[in-house]
């Protein structure tokens, strides 16, 4: 059962985030239009990236993705390379799969510590229903840049 309301909250942002990105071809997902710092595929894989920063690590937990993608995706990174479509296939699929585990280990109540942090934004986030309530805001966000990069491909 779901007692976080949160992550249905996310979930929603997440499926609307698939359906706005369906369809792209590889090289609308990797394009960086002037003005912008990042591109599509980027913003969607900062979105697990995100969670897993403020979840899990914030939390002294490992994250549940290869360290290697967090580090490339996590805050203050930027694209680095070019993203091939099977890749993109895996981090489309990561957008749900990670949120259905961060579920399961919410119901698990593995996040008993958790640092206290602020956001860049001045959000002061101190436990992990703190976090849940950021996150729909900061992918909310990203949905929007995504918006925005794609009327610009």
């Amino acid at each position: 059962m779901n007692t976080y309301p949160q992550i249905t909250t996310l979930r929603k942002i997440r499926q609307f985030t698939l359906a706005t990105i369906d369809g792209l071809s590889e090289a609308q997902f990797n394009q960086t239009p002037e003005g912008f710092n990042n591109n599509i595929i980027w913003n969607v894989a900062h979105m697990v990236a995100a969670e897993q920063g403020v979840c899990y690590l914030r939390a002294g937990l490992r994250t549940v993705v290869e360290k290697d993608f967090y580090n490339a995706y996590k805050p203050g990174a930027k694209p680095e390379k070019h993203i091939a479509m099977e890749e993109i296939n895996e981090i489309k699929s990561l957008l749900l799969a990670s949120l259905e585990k961060l579920e399961h280990d919410l119901q698990e109540n593995i996040f008993g510590e958790y640092s206290p942090w602020a956001t860049r934004y001045g959000v002061e986030i101190g436990n992990i229903d703190q976090a849940l309530s950021f996150l729909p805001f900061h992918e909310g966000m990203h949905l929007g840049y995504i918006i925005a990069l794609k009327r610009l491909i």
